[in-house]
Order: structure tokens, then C-alpha cells, then sequence
């Protein structure tokens, strides 16, 4: 009797502490009514989301540190959540990103039909975040697939800079676009689509990032806006370059759209991008950290 022994650990009449008291064994009946709380409730829904599943999801994580599995740790959680809240059974195909590098040299030609046979098996696509040249033009390749095969895709961080990079080369033409985080030849305001901060310091890695949390502004109509039903969230940040504001317009005149935005005292930023619903059943990506704020009561809304 769930009921009784809480009322009894509570001092709760009549298991408090005085001549005739009972113990909680004694009692048949649910006295507190615990079954019928809102808690106790929604706990019961939470726990038949994991017991009971409807259907499996596969969902492809396409990063540089697969073989550490706490790395992404963060990210798998949030994915629970969100399966358990959907009454789905999460299932994580591990790819590694190299491995969808065909010009790699240590990527071979076995290595990269492996990577890329399991990755069309997956119902969605997370290219999470992360620091460093490696992997990256997997990751681009990874967003190729799920924009033109329209499989579900979401972009976290480097996941959101790696999209920015994929359209500007594959729909607006500019081959040669690319992160000056990794490459510093670029054509200024037309291939740097992603650069360092203005107030960023290039000496100094310590404290330096932009980072915690950050206010963001959501486009009426947009599926981020649709998803947390509000027009300004907070979420948390971690990182030192960002989409370059002179290729923005481009961009959205060939269909990525900036619906989420942050305005503080050194300029603009770009934190959310998307294509159109009616062109693409979900294609998000967050400059942002969304996986930060999940619970397992309330999974992030991306």
C-alpha cells in the first residue's frame, strides 16, 4: 500500500507519532488517494511511453567521436525523451562521419557502402556538435542525403554550420564554400558562409566561446515556431563561429530560411534555419544546444 506508506513516513494521521497510531500494514485502503494525482498520473504515462512502444525509430548519428559513446551522451538522452514521449523504441545507428568521406584516404571503398547502406535505412538524420576539420565533409555529405531524400534531419551547432555549407554548394553553385574554422582562402562574404565572431579572440582559447544561455527569436509560421508554440525561447550555446550574415540573404532567395534569430549588443545572429514544410517534412538545424534543456517529462520541442 504505496498510499499508506508515504502517509506513514509523513507523520500523516493516523501514522503519527502518539498513543494508537497504526502501521501502514494495517491499512487496506489508499487513504491519500495517490492513484488519481496529476504526478502520479502522468509518471504512469511516462513510464508505458518506455514499456509500451508503438512503433521502432531509427535515427542516424552522424559524428566524429561514435566510438566514445558518452561523447554524444547529451543527444541520445534528449532523443529518449523525446521516443519515450511518442511511445517510439529509440534506436541509434552509430555512423561515422569520415566513413561517408569517399576522397578519404583511409576511408575505403567497403567503409563508405557500409556507412552510407545504413544510413538510408534510418527514419531520421542528427548531425550533432563538435570541434575540428575531421568528419565534416561526412557530415556535409550525411545533410546532402537528407535534403534530397527528404528524410527527417536535425542539425545541432557544427550540425547547423555543416547545412549552411551544403546549400550554399549544392543549390546556390558556390563549390568552394566552406568554414573559415577550417579554412582560411576563402572568398570574403562569399564562400566564408561561416565565420569567426567579431568579438571572438583568435590568441586566446580560454573563455572564449559564446556560451549559456541565449535568447531566440522565432519567425510566425515556421516549424520551430510551431514546435515550441512560442515566439521567443531560451536555449544554451557553445561556440566561437557563426553563419556569416552576408550570405543570408542569398541563402533564403534559394529556400534555406533563417526563422530564428538573436539580436544582442554585437549584431545579428543566425541561430535557426529550415526548409518550408511543403518542401521538406523536417529540415532543422540549431545553432544552439536543444538537447541541453531536455527533460524526460518534457523532451525538447526540435
Amino acid at each position: 500500500n504505496l498510499g499508506s506508506m508515504l502517509a506513514q513516513r509523513l507523520r500523516i494521521n493516523p501514522f503519527c507519532k502518539q498513543s494508537g497510531s497504526k502501521k501502514y500494514s494495517s491499512i487496506r485502503d489508499d487513504i491519500t488517494h495517490l492513484n488519481e494525482s496529476d504526478l502520479i498520473k502522468e509518471w504512469t504515462a511516462l513510464a508505458d511511453g518506455v514499456d509500451q512502444p508503438e512503433n521502432e525509430c531509427v535515427i542516424a548519428m552522424v559524428g566524429k567521436y561514435v566510438d566514445q559513446g558518452d561523447a554524444y551522451l547529451s543527444v541520445i538522452k534528449a532523443l529518449t525523451h523525446s521516443a519515450v514521449a511518442t511511445k517510439q523504441r529509440l534506436k541509434v545507428e552509430w555512423i561515422e562521419a569520415s566513413h561517408l568521406e569517399i576522397n578519404d584516404e583511409e576511408t575505403t571503398e567497403e567503409m563508405y557502402d557500409n556507412a552510407i547502406t545504413r544510413l538510408k535505412k534510418c527514419h531520421g538524420i542528427v548531425v550533432p556538435g563538435g570541434f575540428g576539420v575531421r568528419g565534416f565533409e561526412g557530415k556535409v555529405e550525411a545533410i546532402k542525403y537528407a535534403r534530397e531524400s527528404k528524410t527527417p534531419f536535425l542539425g545541432i551547432c557544427l550540425g547547423m554550420q555543416a547545412s549552411v555549407v551544403e546549400y550554399c554548394r549544392n543549390k546556390l553553385g558556390r563549390t568552394d564554400a566552406h568554414s573559415a574554422e577550417f579554412r582560411e582562402d576563402l572568398a570574403e562574404d562569399f564562400n566564408d558562409v561561416i565565420i569567426f565572431m567579431p568579438e571572438g579572440d583568435r590568441e586566446r582559447y580560454g573563455g572564449t566561446m559564446r556560451l549559456g544561455l541565449r535568447e531566440t527569436i522565432l519567425q510566425e509560421g515556421s516549424i520551430a515556431r510551431k514546435q515550441y508554440g512560442s515566439e521567443k525561447v531560451l536555449e544554451r550555446h557553445r561556440h566561437r563561429y557563426e553563419v556569416n550574415p552576408a550570405v543570408v540573404t542569398d541563402l533564403e532567395a534559394a529556400g534555406l530560411k533563417f526563422v530564428g534569430r538573436n539580436t544582442d549588443s554585437s549584431g545579428e545572429r543566425m541561430e535557426v534555419v529550415e526548409i518550408d514544410a511543403s518542401k521538406h517534412p523536417y529540415f532543422v538545424a540549431a545553432q544552439f544546444h536543444p538537447e541541453f534543456t531536455s527533460r524526460p517529462e518534457k523532451p525538447n520541442p526540435l
